[in-house]
């Protein structure tokens, strides 16, 4: 029997300080600005000083892209554009700085962590580092097998917890999350339909590499064919990991809730962490109020989960290509709100005082 009670992460979990956030919402309508001329900065920086407990606001200046990598055994239907098996390749090319993801982290100054946990290679093909948490090779094919055995979910999210804490641990104080797989949009958009009862066409996208339609008609079969393994078991959350998640999305659901329990706010990149947090929330129902959506990578699966979870995403320009690359763009975003935030000056209470005597004098 499983020693993990995943409902222990409901009480575990708290919400970013409220008392905190009022006074950061105080203090915004004392600066110099008038309240709501930055928009939605405002408000992200008001989310990111209850999330630290902090007024003003700390600047964000350790964040940290953690990728979680594997591969799918569904990608042998032809319902990626990319070849089934070839994730391992998508990872040399982060590590070798030569992705989307690698070069925003190199402009931006952001440090990435890939964490190989089901690639189809030889660990020792990659560095001991990216390796060490590896749960298996590859993930089944979910319309006709379980992705994974009900001991190698829990070991997968347990994993996801464990670097949660190296993270917290290490000091790193906002998280970019992210996968890198081939054919792992297919489990997330079963994970999304299965959740919100959901047919399998509405939620079935193209997937960062666009498929054509003979693709896409594969996908959508595959999708549907593994809800119909997935609706059995919806109120376990670990037995609907393992049976059509895979071990990259089992890590991630429980990255997401060691991060709410450590109190760490998480940008979220695209649908397959969108369909681990979805699990996450059905999990303990307060750990959204941890994270952000990065970016509308324009999966129609990515929008039913970010409405269900009343997450907004900060930007739109349509990056599909995942790893990471579109939720970082969203950064900088953050990092100005928090800046504006603690830096703009704030109105002389003198001077305060008398307008409210001079409008008071006019009426």
């Amino acid at each position: 029997m499983s020693s993990l009670n995943l409902d222990d992460f409901t009480d575990l979990i708290e919400r970013p300080d409220g008392g905190v956030r009022r006074d950061a919402e105080e203090r915004r309508e004392r600066q110099v600005l008038p309240p709501g001329s930055l928009g939605r900065l405002d408000e992200l920086g008001e989310w990111l000083a209850a999330a630290q407990s902090a007024v003003p606001v700390r600047p964000v200046e350790r964040p940290r892209v953690v990728l979680f990598a594997g591969d799918h055994g569904i990608s042998e239907l032809g319902v990626s554009a990319r070849p089934a098996g070839g994730a391992a390749g998508l990872v040399r090319a982060v590590l070798a700085g030569e992705s989307p993801v690698a070069v925003l982290a190199r402009r931006l100054d952001v440090p990435v962590r890939v964490v190989d946990m089901a690639l189809d290679c030889e660990p020792g093909e990659l560095p001991a580092e990216v390796a060490g948490h590896r749960v298996r090779r590859g993930s089944g094919r979910i319309d006709t097998e379980d992705a994974l055995t009900a001991e190698e979910a829990e070991q997968a999210l347990r994993a996801g917890m464990a670097v949660a804490d190296e993270e917290a641990d290490s000091g790193t104080d906002l998280v970019v999350l992210g996968d890198i797989s081939v054919g792992g949009t297919t489990p997330a958009a079963t994970l999304i339909a299965a959740l919100c009862g959901t047919d399998a066409s509405v939620v079935t996208g193209r997937g960062g590499e666009a498929i054509d339609d003979l693709a896409w008609m594969r996908k959508c079969a595959a999708v549907r064919d593994s809800l119909r393994r997935a609706r059995p078991v919806l109120g376990d959350q670990l037995e609907l990991l393992a049976a059509v998640g895979g071990a990259d999305l089992a890590a991630m659901t429980g990255f997401l809730l060691q991060c709410a329990v450590r109190r760490t706010p998480v940008i979220l990149d695209g649908v397959v962490a969108s369909a681990a947090a979805l699990v996450a929330q059905r999990v303990a129902f307060r750990s959204p109020d941890w994270w952000l959506a990065g970016h509308d990578s324009g999966e129609p699966a990515q929008a039913k989960a970010l409405d269900r979870m009343a997450l907004e995403p900060l930007l739109g320009h349509g990056v599909r290509i995942g790893e990471g690359a579109g939720g970082l763009l969203a950064l900088p975003l953050v990092q100005a709100a928090a800046a504006l935030a603690a830096e703009l000056p704030l109105r002389d209470p003198v001077s305060a005082d008398a307008e409210v005597g001079t409008k008071a004098d006019t009426e």
